[in-house]
C-alpha cells in the first residue's frame, strides 16, 4: 500500500488504497466533482444575494412538489425521496444563510 498525497484518496481514518488503483497511475481513477468550487474571497453583491435567493426558494418549492408526486406513486422510491430531502434541507439551509446576510443584524 502506497499512502496517496491527493485529497481526493484520503480515506476515513488514514485508510490508503492499494498500489494498482493510485490516482496518476495506468489504472488510477480520477474522481469528478459535481459541481466547481467556489472561489474563497468573492463576494456576492445585495442584488446577487436576491437573485440566489429567489432562484433557491424556486428551486425547493419545486423539490417539494417532486417529493409530494414521488409519494403518491404506487410504489415510491424511498431512497429517491431521502435525497430529495436531504437536498431540500441544503437547500433550506443556504437560503437561510443568505437571510441572515441581506437582513441587517438590529440591537435592540
Amino acid at each position: 500500500m502506497v499512502a496517496c498525497d491527493e485529497p481526493c484518496c484520503a480515506g476515513p481514518l488514514g485508510v490508503t488504497m492499494p498500489d494498482a488503483i493510485q490516482p496518476g497511475t495506468a489504472t488510477g481513477v480520477r474522481v469528478k466533482r459535481k459541481r466547481p468550487r467556489r472561489r474563497k474571497g468573492v463576494l456576492m453583491t445585495r442584488e446577487e444575494l436576491a437573485r440566489r435567493l429567489e432562484l433557491l426558494r424556486v428551486e425547493h418549492r419545486d423539490l417539494d412538489s417532486a417529493i409530494v408526486a414521488l409519494n403518491e406513486t404506487p410504489m415510491p422510491d424511498q431512497l429517491a425521496i431521502a435525497r430529495l430531502k436531504k437536498r431540500k434541507l441544503r437547500l433550506r439551509d443556504e437560503i437561510s444563510w443568505i437571510e441572515d446576510n441581506l437582513v441587517p443584524d438590529i440591537i435592540a
